[in-house]
């Protein structure tokens, strides 16, 4: 009788994930700092960042808030956000001013399986494509993998945030597939574009983040030279 194939399986992990999931540490580069939110702090700050230079409210298309018509309205908002855990929200904060003007999260943590996303990114328009933008990504990422142990980083976005989906790629993101009627935001169907970068991957795209933010990949008014390479 002839043996019976054995069904195939994946690789033995080992080490397992350390089961890390965030503390709530500052996060400090060359250009900004990522603080945890306290509303006390950030709200005036993060509402100053966005109330005058976004009048048509574009920062907040894609995102299940804002804008909002009053301080207030934010500050209550904000202090919602400042008492969560999972997600947990940052403050991005510039040092060349100290004023905060974005924010993020780290959210959807399996410890177990050493999976975490990033996520509720926005950033004034002020902010929005400059190096320290694209630092503040290097913080979070840098901080999943070198410090939390994971072994799978997700970035998700609306399928329509051509935006999103164009950043997720320049920061080494792998498209992974369209999940079709996934929610449904401020009352529109949202398909949802996932992206994700796996441990293998990170050294290769770290050294390709940390050739980039160089200081002398800059000239006098903080603008590129070459070009982000990660692949």
């Amino acid at each position: 009788m002839a043996k019976k194939a054995e069904r195939p399986v994946g690789p033995i992990v080992d080490p397992l994930p350390p089961g890390s999931k965030p503390d709530m540490r500052p996060l400090h580069g060359r250009w900004v700092v990522l603080e945890p939110v306290i509303a006390a702090t950030h709200a005036k700050d993060l509402y100053d960042s966005f109330k005058d230079s976004d009048p048509s409210g574009d920062v907040w298309t894609y995102l299940g808030y804002g804008p909002w018509q009053s301080f207030e309205q934010f500050e209550g908002w904000l202090k919602e956000r400042e008492a969560s855990r999972d997600p947990w929200f940052y403050a991005f904060i510039r040092r060349d001013t100290g004023k905060a003007c974005g924010m993020g999260s780290f959210m959807r943590a399996d410890a177990p399986n050493g999976v975490i996303e990033i996520g509720h990114i926005w950033m004034s328009p002020g902010l929005q494509q400059t190096r320290e933008a694209t630092e503040i990504i290097f913080l979070m990422i840098r901080h999943c993998f070198d410090d939390l142990g994971v072994r799978r980083l997700e970035w998700k976005c609306d399928a329509l945030n051509a935006p999103s989906r164009k950043a997720a790629e320049r920061f080494g993101f792998g498209f992974e597939g369209i999940f079709r009627q996934h929610l449904i935001v401020k009352g529109r169907n949202r398909d949802t574009a996932w992206f994700a970068m796996l441990d293998k991957d990170w050294p290769r795209i770290r050294a390709g983040f940390e050739r980039w933010l160089r200081p002398e990949n800059f000239d006098e008014k903080g603008r590129q030279k070459a070009k982000l390479q990660v692949a």
